[in-house]
């Protein structure tokens, strides 16, 4: 039988009575249309005449998500999975709210109760892929991305979560292939406006022009330039849609490009394919990554400005070390990527040496809270471009830093450079290796425990006497 409830207006107009699943979706069609309060207000009325109705607990954590209440969204699931342990979408959600709060324990309890439960349900199998893949557990991330798979062919998610544990593995024939699904992904943004030109194919057109397009961020447009020298040699006609700052950068791979920054300025074209595209059609493997390092050099004006500004900041003989230690904060992974300026206490430390903050962002601010022996000089706030960081990599000596453009700057100028990983990196920095194939000067540093960076930050501090002598070998 179904129960209706009377919510009142407060005002003066007649109390509306509907059925308690109608309430509901009244709340989401609120949440849906950006009306998160008055989502809210539905649900609590519905909780408070029904506090054990489990599709309103169920809700109510949704609604949590999405305002970033995590613990209130776990603390309402929990209660709704109290009546009713068997539902499995309750286990699945659970799942990823925990995964989100890096409770990667409980995550794979509810992850795999919500497979047992739903063996056939992709979207599960999914979740509990991304799980593993996030505890390292990289096998398992690759049977269950093919199983979500098996059951929804179609799932630009699952396929994507495959490309990246592949492309971890250093599978790179398949993981390419599987990579392309990353424009069919929800959210994702359209990769150029609708167009009539085919994407390039990779084949010769010596008569045709290409537009090649920085599709992701300035560390993967850094990281997949180097392929625009070989997409000169089939085409030499070359269009480069990019942002305008990465034009210092991306123009020195061929200074005979059209560039442009706006999709109202687009010049004609015959055919497209984005920067991260590249290494799928030129086949590219772990033996065949182009490293003609150096492929991006210092302005020479900008050289000469920085090379006096640095002499009269860092004190004669002492070593110079570049640190940059969070990304950006819209970044999906930056939660897991990033750290905290107080987690580098132990290079603030070293005797002899200048830390050197190549730090943009909000982060920023957390240099007013330094107070190490080593110290510290803030260029954060007179760096205008990428030229301007490009010019301070070739003067420093070392270069510390997470996963930011900063590494893939420095790497693509054959910097020194010491990466700090999380335990479950971004795919392009493999497994288990302490170098990277597509930067020879990199070294990793990976932590050896979720969210906890005292390990690799003390083996870079502890590493530092060979700092001075691979730099100047690496200038030879």
């Amino acid at each position: 039988m179904t129960e209706y409830l009377p919510l009142k207006s407060g005002s003066d107009q007649p109390a509306v009575t509907l059925s308690v699943d109608e309430w509901i979706a009244e709340a989401v069609a609120h949440e849906q249309s950006g009306r998160p309060d008055e989502a809210e207000q539905i649900i609590a009325f519905v909780i408070a005449e029904k506090p054990d109705y489990v599709p309103a607990l169920f809700q109510a954590s949704i609604l949590s998500y999405k305002r970033k209440q995590m613990q209130e969204a776990i603390e309402r699931l929990e209660r709704a999975l109290a009546l009713a342990p068997d539902e499995p979408l309750l286990h699945r959600n659970m799942c990823e709210l925990c995964r989100s709060q890096w409770m990667l324990d409980k995550a794979v309890f509810h992850g795999r109760r919500a497979v047992e439960l739903a063996p056939d349900d992709a979207a599960a199998h999914y979740n509990l892929g991304v799980l593993h893949y996030d505890r390292m557990e990289i096998e398992e991330a690759i049977a269950h991305a093919r199983r979500a798979l098996a059951l929804e062919p179609a799932m630009a998610s699952a396929h994507f979560e495959l490309a990246e544990a592949l492309l971890l593995n250093g599978e790179f024939a398949e993981g390419w292939r599987e990579y392309e699904w990353r424009f069919d992904m929800p959210n994702s943004p359209r990769l150029l406006p609708p167009t009539d030109r085919p994407a390039w194919d990779g084949k010769p057109m010596p008569n045709g022009t290409v537009m090649l397009i920085g599709d992701q961020g300035f560390g993967d447009t850094i990281q997949f330039c180097r392929y625009i020298p070989e997409v000169a040699r089939r085409c030499q006609n070359i269009v480069m849609a990019c942002s305008s700052e990465m034009k210092p950068i991306v123009m020195q791979q061929n200074s005979a490009m059209q560039y442009f920054d706006r999709w109202d300025q687009v010049p004609a074209f015959d055919a497209y394919c984005p920067l991260s595209g590249l290494p799928r059609l030129f086949q590219t493997d772990l033996n065949s990554i182009p490293a003609p390092i150096p492929y991006v050099r210092p302005d020479p004006a900008k050289l000469a400005y920085w090379r006096k500004r640095l002499e009269d900041l860092i004190p004669r003989g002492y070593q110079s070390i570049g640190i940059a230690w969070a990304g950006r904060p819209t970044h999906g992974n930056d939660f897991n990527r990033s750290m905290a300026l107080r987690d580098l206490a132990p290079l603030s430390q070293l005797q002899n040496t200048v830390l050197v903050s190549l730090q943009m962002g909000p982060a920023m601010a957390q240099i007013s809270d330094y107070y190490g022996a080593a110290p510290l000089i803030n260029l954060g706030a007179e760096i205008a471009d990428f030229a301007d960081t490009t010019a301070i990599l070739a003067l420093i000596d070392h270069v510390v830093a997470v996963d930011t453009s900063i590494v893939h700057l420095a790497g693509a100028m054959g910097c020194p450079v010491s990466v700090l990983l999380p335990f479950a990196p971004d795919w392009r920095w493999l497994r288990d290796r302490k170098d990277s194939p597509w930067y020879p000067s990199v070294q990793l540093f990976r932590q050896t425990r979720s969210g906890v960076w005292t390990q690799p930050v003390s083996a870079v501090a502890s590493n530092r006497s060979s700092v001075v002598e691979r730099r100047a070998h690496l200038r030879t």
